[in-house]
């Protein structure tokens, strides 16, 4: 009877042991509590707890995200706008931050999207529906800020808050659809009006660079006729009158000695010298004997 009941101790303590069993992964933490009170935390890896009497609770420590949900609303100028967010938010790993997380806040996900929700029509209500479309980034860091400061007792850092959408009425994005395209084409039409006008500029140019090309051309091919003329003309002062001198004096000679003219030299006279002085002078005809 003994060794019955000794088995059937041993069989329950192995049951007990393995029901109390508890892994917990790298990416999570664990709060465990014996008979409703906080007991310890349950480190990643094996844990032991009582069946029955100790309860664990798991609490994810990565990075997780949490959509806003679209809402309407109306911005400063009386428009309804669709806006549309998501929060990135991590518990922290540590005790404290897990039992705030644990204990501090019910649901902590519902209560982020509930406050982002808030927080995002009171800031995008103070802003024109032109200005919330050019300052997300603003937008974006002052709702990272408040959501901050509202969960510093939840045990968790918001990473991040980024909107996904900030969509106006459809009537009136039709007609900002039509002021960009007015827009879009405008700039357009100026550019092709500069190109046009560019192009005309280089033209005006290249016909300039042309018409001064063809003027210093013919200027040079005037300065060369002018040096090509004055070279002929100093050519014929130092050549022209002194050979021309020569040849009357040869002329007058020839025609002298044609009439059969005598003419005596001196002697030691340079022949050269008497055909100068004989220059201009005409040689006498002979008489006819009869006469």
């Amino acid at each position: 009877m003994i060794e019955s009941l000794g088995t059937v101790l041993a069989v329950l303590a192995i049951i007990i042991f393995f029901a109390g069993i508890r892994i917990v992964r790298p990416t999570h933490r664990g709060t465990i509590e014996r008979l409703g009170k906080y007991k310890r935390l349950a480190e990643p890896g094996f844990n032991w707890i009582i069946p029955i009497i100790d309860h664990i609770y798991l609490i994810n420590v990565t990075e997780q995200m949490v959509d806003a949900q679209p809402q309407e609303i109306i911005t400063n100028d009386n428009l309804n706008a669709r806006v549309d967010a998501q929060i990135y938010f991590r518990v922290k790993s540590d005790e404290e931050s897990i039992k705030n997380a644990q204990y501090n806040v019910q649901n902590y996900e519902t209560q982020i999207v509930n406050l982002a929700r808030t927080t995002l029509r009171n800031i995008i209500g103070t802003l024109t529906l032109k200005s919330a479309n050019s300052e997300r980034n603003k937008i974006n860091t002052e709702l990272l800020t408040i959501l901050g400061k509202e969960t510093k007792d939840w045990g968790m850092d918001i990473v991040r808050a980024e909107l996904k959408e900030i969509d106006p009425p459809k009537d009136v994005q039709e007609t900002m659809n039509k002021v960009v395209k007015a827009e879009n084409e405008k700039v357009a039409a100026l550019d092709f009006a500069n190109a046009v006008e560019r192009e005309a500029d280089g033209t005006k140019r290249s016909e300039i660079k042309k018409a001064e090309g063809i003027r210093q051309a013919k200027i040079l091919a005037a300065e060369g006729q002018a040096e090509a003329i004055r070279l002929v003309n100093e050519a014929a002062n130092t050549y022209f009158i002194g050979n021309a001198q020569l040849l009357k004096q040869l002329e007058t000679v020839e025609a002298a000695l044609k009439d059969n003219a005598k003419i005596v030299i001196p002697q030691n006279t340079e022949l050269v010298n008497v055909i100068g002085e004989m220059a201009g002078i005409l040689p006498l005809k002979k008489k006819n004997t009869q006469s």
